[in-house]
């Protein structure tokens, strides 16, 4: 087989040849006098892989001519199909068959979904339920998946996947913006935390089921040859859209949406079936109808985009579920759900290895995200974060200086290596998954008024899938220019002002009604800020020294009190702590 000369500088690996271009035409390698290929590679990738850039028909021709030289034509074929093999190096992403090299190349194929769910999909949100309903428009969000799903395992061309997985991104975008409202309005308010939160564990177990698919299909061949794996993989991501769409229709339709279409008697039919008593029906369906009222006549001749931006209220609503979903990606928890198997290589892991590790982060995420369902609606969504925001960022600092843990003689990484930065990334995900992985949906689901409630969901969506593509889109030149150490410590940094941001700025939305939450996000950042920094010292004296001394003036007081904002007891603790019901 024929191997470039090192003397010969390679061309971009970006460019292509072309007869307008005859310099790079002239850059060949030869084995004799009927076969030339161009030079597509940079020598450091020639050097991971002297096969990188070479077509399908190059590495053919170069085997045909290798067994004979060598005599070994009776195995010819098995030589044809070893040598394709470790052409693409056996990757799940199809990076390699596509010879795709470039960094942000394979951050944009990563990140294309995100990208249209945040300039496009998030966005179709008001349309599609004001005319399908909520489970209409999660039925074609899942359709949308579903056909997706077969186009990304079938396509033969890297801009083909592009498109496709682009085309994913209305149905992330619709679905996710609809599924915690619908959740909301159908629960009872006593645990609509908990239900709303059912989005982000059900997320984590496709996530788990993700690495399940790819330890399972890690070397099917069938069909799909060399790169059967990750077409496999892609291919069974229409299985459980299929099933939802299957399913979507045997639940009952939000009864807030019928209401609005003026369909009573199946609004209250539909709540009849959330509710264990007709009593209990007929009690949320009038409460909600007179809600529904008021909404109708806030709406009636406004703007309602200029709305969002200009209501101090609104605005303070937008600004913190900015906040919870931008940190949400910031965090790190998708570089490790994206990236695990491709940080476990790098520390040292074998490929089978690194799936089965990503495999437990995947378990670990599900498992952790069941005790927020209890402690969502006691705990509360602001102690969730501020308790989580800290070990997070010390988990990242972890992983990454474990990677400064050396090798051992031969260069191979050590018990100690391989299980450090395991561990980090396993304790990581636990903490993780009862805070930043539900909070998020569930209080952009409850921050905002009724009449801008799903521009406002469509907001905080958008916001989530626009940083998470640029995390996609970044990760692997950020490894690359700072190493794994710097990486992790960059997210880890995130992590810490998130605690900081969260206790200054960040409201507690737990078990409050529309009217209280409407006070809540009236006060300002200032008054905001200015109460809780006075506050610090009484939590000192109060947590830390365990001292008795008498509470603070509440920062916000209901039912016509003459200060602050909420009408809080004596001897009550902090205002987050306390349900009010």
């Amino acid at each position: 087989m024929g191997y470039p000369k090192p003397d010969i500088e390679a061309t971009d690996p970006d460019v292509k040849p072309s007869s307008t271009n005859p310099s790079l035409n002239d850059t060949q390698y030869t084995e004799d006098a009927t076969h030339t290929a161009p030079r597509t590679t940079s020598t450091a990738a020639r050097l991971r892989n002297p096969l990188a850039g070479l077509s399908e028909s190059q590495v053919l021709h170069d085997v045909d001519v290798w067994v004979e030289e060598k005599g070994l034509t009776a195995y010819r074929e098995e030589f044809q199909k070893g040598a394709l093999i470790a052409r693409t190096g056996q990757r799940d992403d199809g990076f390699e068959e596509f010879n795709i090299t470039n960094e942000w190349q394979q951050g944009l194929l990563n990140g294309a979904p995100y990208l249209c769910s945040a300039l496009i999909g998030c966005w179709t949100n008001a349309p599609l339920n004001k005319m399908f309903g909520r489970r209409g428009t999660i039925f074609i969000s899942c359709f949308i998946s579903f056909v997706t799903g077969f186009w990304m395992a079938a396509a033969d061309s890297w801009y083909n996947l592009l498109i496709a997985r682009f085309a994913l991104g209305f149905a992330v975008g619709a679905k996710s913006s609809t599924t915690p409202v619908y959740a909301a309005e159908s629960a009872p308010k006593t645990i609509r935390g908990a239900l709303t939160m059912m989005w982000q564990m059900w997320t984590a177990f496709g996530i788990m089921l993700g690495f399940v698919v790819s330890v399972a299909f890690e070397k099917v061949t069938f069909l799909g040859g060399e790169n059967g794996p990750w077409r496999w993989m892609l291919a069974s991501t229409s299985i459980p859209p299929f099933l939802v769409m299957i399913q979507v229709y045997l639940c009952p339709e939000s009864p807030r949406w019928y209401m609005e279409k003026g369909k009573y008697d199946k609004a209250f039919d539909a709540l009849c079936r959330l509710r264990k008593h007709k009593l209990q029906a007929a009690r949320d369906m009038y409460y909600a109808y007179k809600l529904l009222e008021v909404e109708q006549a806030e709406r009636k001749g406004k703007n309602l985009f200029k709305e969002f931006f200009t209501v101090k209220r609104n605005r303070r609503a937008a600004q913190s579920s900015f906040f919870v979903m931008f940190m949400q990606q910031f965090c790190g928890v998708n570089v490790i759900a994206y990236y695990s198997s491709t940080i476990f290589e790098q520390a040292g892991f074998s490929r089978s290895n690194a799936l089965l590790v990503s495999f437990g982060t995947g378990v670990t995420n599900w498992l952790f995200a069941i005790p927020a369902i209890y402690t969502i609606d006691t705990f509360g969504r602001r102690n969730l974060l501020l308790t989580t925001f800290p070990l997070m960022g010390l988990c990242l600092l972890w992983c990454g200086l474990s990677f400064f843990l050396p090798n051992d003689a031969d260069g191979e990484p050590t018990t100690a290596r391989l299980g450090s930065i395991a561990a980090a990334i396993f304790t990581f995900m636990a903490v993780y998954s009862p805070g930043e992985g539900p909070v998020p949906f569930t209080y952009s689901a409850e921050a905002f008024p009724l009449y801008i409630r799903d521009i406002g969901m469509s907001f905080a969506t958008a916001t989530c899938w626009g940083f998470n593509f640029i995390l996609s889109l970044t990760w692997p030149p950020l490894v690359r220019a700072f190493t794994p150490q710097g990486a992790f410590g960059w997210y880890a940094a995130w992590n810490f002002f998130g605690w900081v941001y969260c206790y200054f700025l960040l409201p507690e939305t737990k078990g409050l009604t529309l009217e209280e939450l409407d006070s809540v996000f009236s006060v300002g950042n200032t008054e905001f800020a200015k109460y809780y920094a006075e506050k610090l010292p009484w939590y000192m004296q109060t947590k830390v020294l365990r001292k008795d001394v008498p509470p603070m003036e509440p920062l916000y007081r209901f039912d016509g009190e003459t200060s602050g904002v909420f009408d809080e007891k004596e001897k009550a603790g902090p205002v987050e702590e306390r349900r009010v019901v």
